[in-house]
């Protein structure tokens, strides 16, 4: 066994040891390969061929929608223990990617080619039941952003995609600029600004330059 299958024996075993089969884990190692990505860099493209997806072993990766107008908005991220499964239904039916996926926070990731992954729904029942929650949980979260589209005010959508975010990285102080939430948002950066003044003066958030310490949680 070389370095790499012995680090990443480590990292699977540290989080999905209680849910996939042992046997399941070596065929992992043995097919996978593992890669660290650094924040900001572009994990897939729309349009992109897929023949692998990530499995999340850290990090943060943001999955973004193309409107035809060109405009851009966040649907859901994947963290640690996730995958994308709606890509995973591409890979098998041979299409391109949907969605671009930009990593949020630096990742580490074992990216798992298409044929292995089509053939271990069969052989693994830990695998099927993985990947029938994943994409049950990405499309309760896309009707969530839709949700949030159709039925609440911009504010409101400010207040729960900061809450997102705690929740996201575990942690109530988020390194983020007003301009990264309105490309997230797909609104500007000027309207942030005045929401987020808003919500400070609520006393919902502590907000300054470049950070944000969220206070209380949207409900």
């Amino acid at each position: 066994m070389n370095k790499q299958e012995i680090i990443l024996r480590e990292k699977l075993n540290d989080y999905y040891s209680n849910i996939f089969e042992d046997e399941l884990i070596d065929e992992i190692i043995k097919v996978g390969y593992f890669d660290r990505i650094k924040s900001g860099e572009l994990l897939v493209d729309i349009g992109d061929d897929m023949t692998h997806i990530p499995l999340i072993l850290d990090g943060i990766v943001k999955i973004i929608r193309k409107e035809k107008e060109g405009e851009e908005l966040v649907l859901y991220f994947l963290e640690r223990g996730d995958t994308c499964a709606i890509s995973f239904v591409n890979c098998i039916n041979k299409k391109k990617s949907i969605f671009k996926g930009i990593v949020d926070k630096d990742i580490e990731a074992v990216f798992l080619p298409v044929d292995n992954i089509d053939e271990w729904l069969v052989k693994y029942q830990s695998w099927r039941h993985f990947i029938i929650d994943s994409y049950h949980f990405r499309l309760i979260e896309m009707v969530e952003s839709i949700d949030s589209l159709a039925f609440l005010k911009m504010n409101e959508r400010v207040f729960k995609y900061l809450t997102d975010k705690v929740k996201i990285n575990h942690d109530i102080d988020l390194e983020i600029t007003h301009q990264e939430i309105a490309n997230d948002l797909n609104t500007s950066r000027v309207v942030i600004t005045r929401l987020l003044k808003q919500l400070h003066d609520e006393g919902k958030i502590y907000s300054t330059r470049n950070s944000i310490k969220v206070l209380e949680f949207y409900e």
